[in-house]
């Protein structure tokens, strides 16, 4: 049986994806699967059971990626074709059954799992998941602490006014792993691409030598999101790290301000999203809201907040685990 899954360009989109992908691997266990994707989630799909080859789609000028992959994929008969880039390719190939998605999230108002999971009928969707190769659990282990509890920050983002300010990021560290905070003497593991080193410098800098592990542009994504597996709790801007931690099952922390928390907040179990005082329309909704401007929209989300949100959250899997 040959399945065919296209899904996106973008860490973050490709990682809720995965509640699908893991749907119809659990359905459909001894299939080969095809995932195509754009290059930064490739890695991500390396290590899934069933997969047989991962299509990093590179972009090009007038939409010639999508000739490129149907000359890669036309050949193969297959039995699904699952395009969730709302293209014609679905159509274009031999196959038994197609799914492809197209948004109709009623203007934001339900999560993008939620929505992934109405193609096929899966109520409630299943969670997200990121598989992880023995030789990523390794390399993690040799970089993340194992006597001592791991805070994990993800303090970049795609675009500036989502990002959490650097000095919020610090004193939340300082008060979580203080002598009366949740996680007293815990390090703190600062993540982000190479790329955005000049965001998350601040954060490291603001974080004593001893404490803190710098995971920025350090190891490839796979290695990453093993690193994120092993930490106690994340907290991060609206990103593509905030749903592989989720996705890791890593509790987990997401900030929203100008981005909709009811839409992209991190899915799963132990996950929680904390919003901005202003509300998401009002950031959004002005005639001069620019998501490329270098205007920080994150002002309204005070540390106290973050810190009450992991407190509760760390009441919950206390309750969890004693039944």
């Amino acid at each position: 049986m040959n399945i065919l899954f296209v899904t996106s360009t973008r860490i973050g989109d490709a990682v809720l994806s995965t509640c699908l992908l893991s749907h119809l691997i659990e359905k459909y266990p001894s299939a080969s699967f095809t995932v195509a994707c754009g290059p930064l989630p490739a890695s991500l799909f390396e290590a899934v059971p069933g997969v047989e080859r991962v299509i990093a789609v590179q972009k090009q000028r007038f939409a010639g990626h999508w000739l490129s992959l149907w000359a890669t994929v036309v050949s193969t008969p297959w039995d699904i074709v699952v395009d969730l880039r709302a293209s014609a390719l679905a159509w274009t190939l031999r196959a038994c059954s197609r799914k492809t998605l197209r948004s109709n999230d009623e203007g934001g108002t339900i999560h993008r799992v939620v929505e992934l999971g109405k193609l096929f009928n899966l109520t409630p969707p299943p969670d997200t998941k990121l598989w992880l190769s023995d030789g990523a659990i390794g390399e993690a282990d040799s970089v993340m602490p194992v006597d001592t509890p791991v805070i994990g920050l993800g303090v970049t983002a795609n675009w500036l006014p989502k990002i959490w300010p650097a000095q919020n990021f610090v004193a939340l560290a300082a008060r979580l792993t203080g002598i009366h905070g949740i996680f007293p003497a815990a390090r703190i593991a600062v993540f982000g691409a190479e790329e955005e080193r000049a965001l998350a410098q601040p954060v490291l800098d603001g974080i004593a030598e001893a404490q803190g592990l710098d995971l920025v542009g350090q190891k490839s994504l796979p290695i990453v999101a093993a690193c994120l597996s092993k930490c106690d709790l994340f907290v991060g801007n609206d990103s593509g790290l905030m749903h592989m931690a989720a996705a890791v099952e890593t509790p987990t922390i997401g900030l929203f301000g100008p981005s909709p928390a009811i839409r992209y907040g991190p899915w799963g179990k132990h996950c929680t999203a904390v919003e901005s005082s202003e509300p998401y329309a009002e950031l959004v909704g002005g005639a001069c809201f620019n998501h490329r401007s270098t205007e920080n929209l994150m002002g309204g989300l005070s540390v106290e907040a973050v810190e009450q949100a992991a407190h509760d959250l760390c009441a919950e899997i206390a309750r969890d685990r004693h039944g």
